[in-house]
């Protein structure tokens, strides 16, 4: 009777594998990019809330106290001066040229306009009501363009318009500007955006967000 040996499996010796934790450290890198670019893209956008706050507070403190700038001193509004009578006094083309004579100088005018100004340029410094002013500063945005009206190439006295393009001006990049920083919350780093929206009267009026 012949007797057969079976081999006997022994346990060996075999290398870790590696799969698992390349996979966990593919995730996690990817995690941490995710992370690191929504932290500098919420950086940006706070950049760019702070610039853009900034531009129309010191409109509103030059014209308000004429500090030599974009107003000339003793010209500014607690001079006796008015914010919007050079401006829209002086519109030579569009539409409303007509209309905007009219308004220029008048005191509802110039009280809009500064309030305008003041408080959408508080709601971007400080980083809250991001939404009433964005539609508060595109507004007043698209009223200036059609102010300057850039599709004209002649103004009213036949003299050329120097218009640098008959669309794009800055009026309506500052306008997607506050539209976009509106959409993505641009309050919430470096500003009280998170505060605000915690407030109860905010979060059941989402429109004051």
């Amino acid at each position: 009777m012949a007797l057969h040996e079976h081999p006997q499996r022994g346990s060996g010796f075999h290398l870790p594998s590696l799969r698992g934790n390349r996979t966990a450290s593919a995730s996690e890198s990817a995690v941490s990019a995710d992370a690191g670019t929504h932290t500098a893209q919420a950086y940006a956008f706070a950049t760019l809330r702070l610039l853009t706050g900034f531009v129309f507070l010191w409109a509103f403190l030059d014209k308000t106290f004429g500090l030599g700038y974009a107003t000339p001193s003793g010209k500014g509004w607690i001079d006796g001066g008015s914010p919007t009578k050079g401006f829209l006094g002086s519109v030579a083309a569009g539409p409303m040229r007509s209309t905007f004579h009219s308004w220029a100088g008048a005191p509802w005018a110039d009280w809009l306009f500064m309030l305008g100004l003041l408080g959408i340029g508080l709601a971007l410094t400080v980083g809250l009501a991001l939404r009433i002013a964005a539609v508060a500063g595109t507004a007043m945005m698209a009223l200036m363009w059609v102010a300057e009206w850039p599709p004209t190439r002649h103004l009213a006295d036949g003299s050329a318009s120097m218009s640098a393009n008959p669309f794009a001006d800055y009026h309506l990049i500052y306008a997607v500007a506050l539209i976009a920083l509106a959409a993505a919350a641009a309050g919430d780093t470096l500003g009280a955006g998170r505060y605000w929206a915690g407030l109860p009267l905010v979060r059941d009026h989402r429109w004051l967000r």
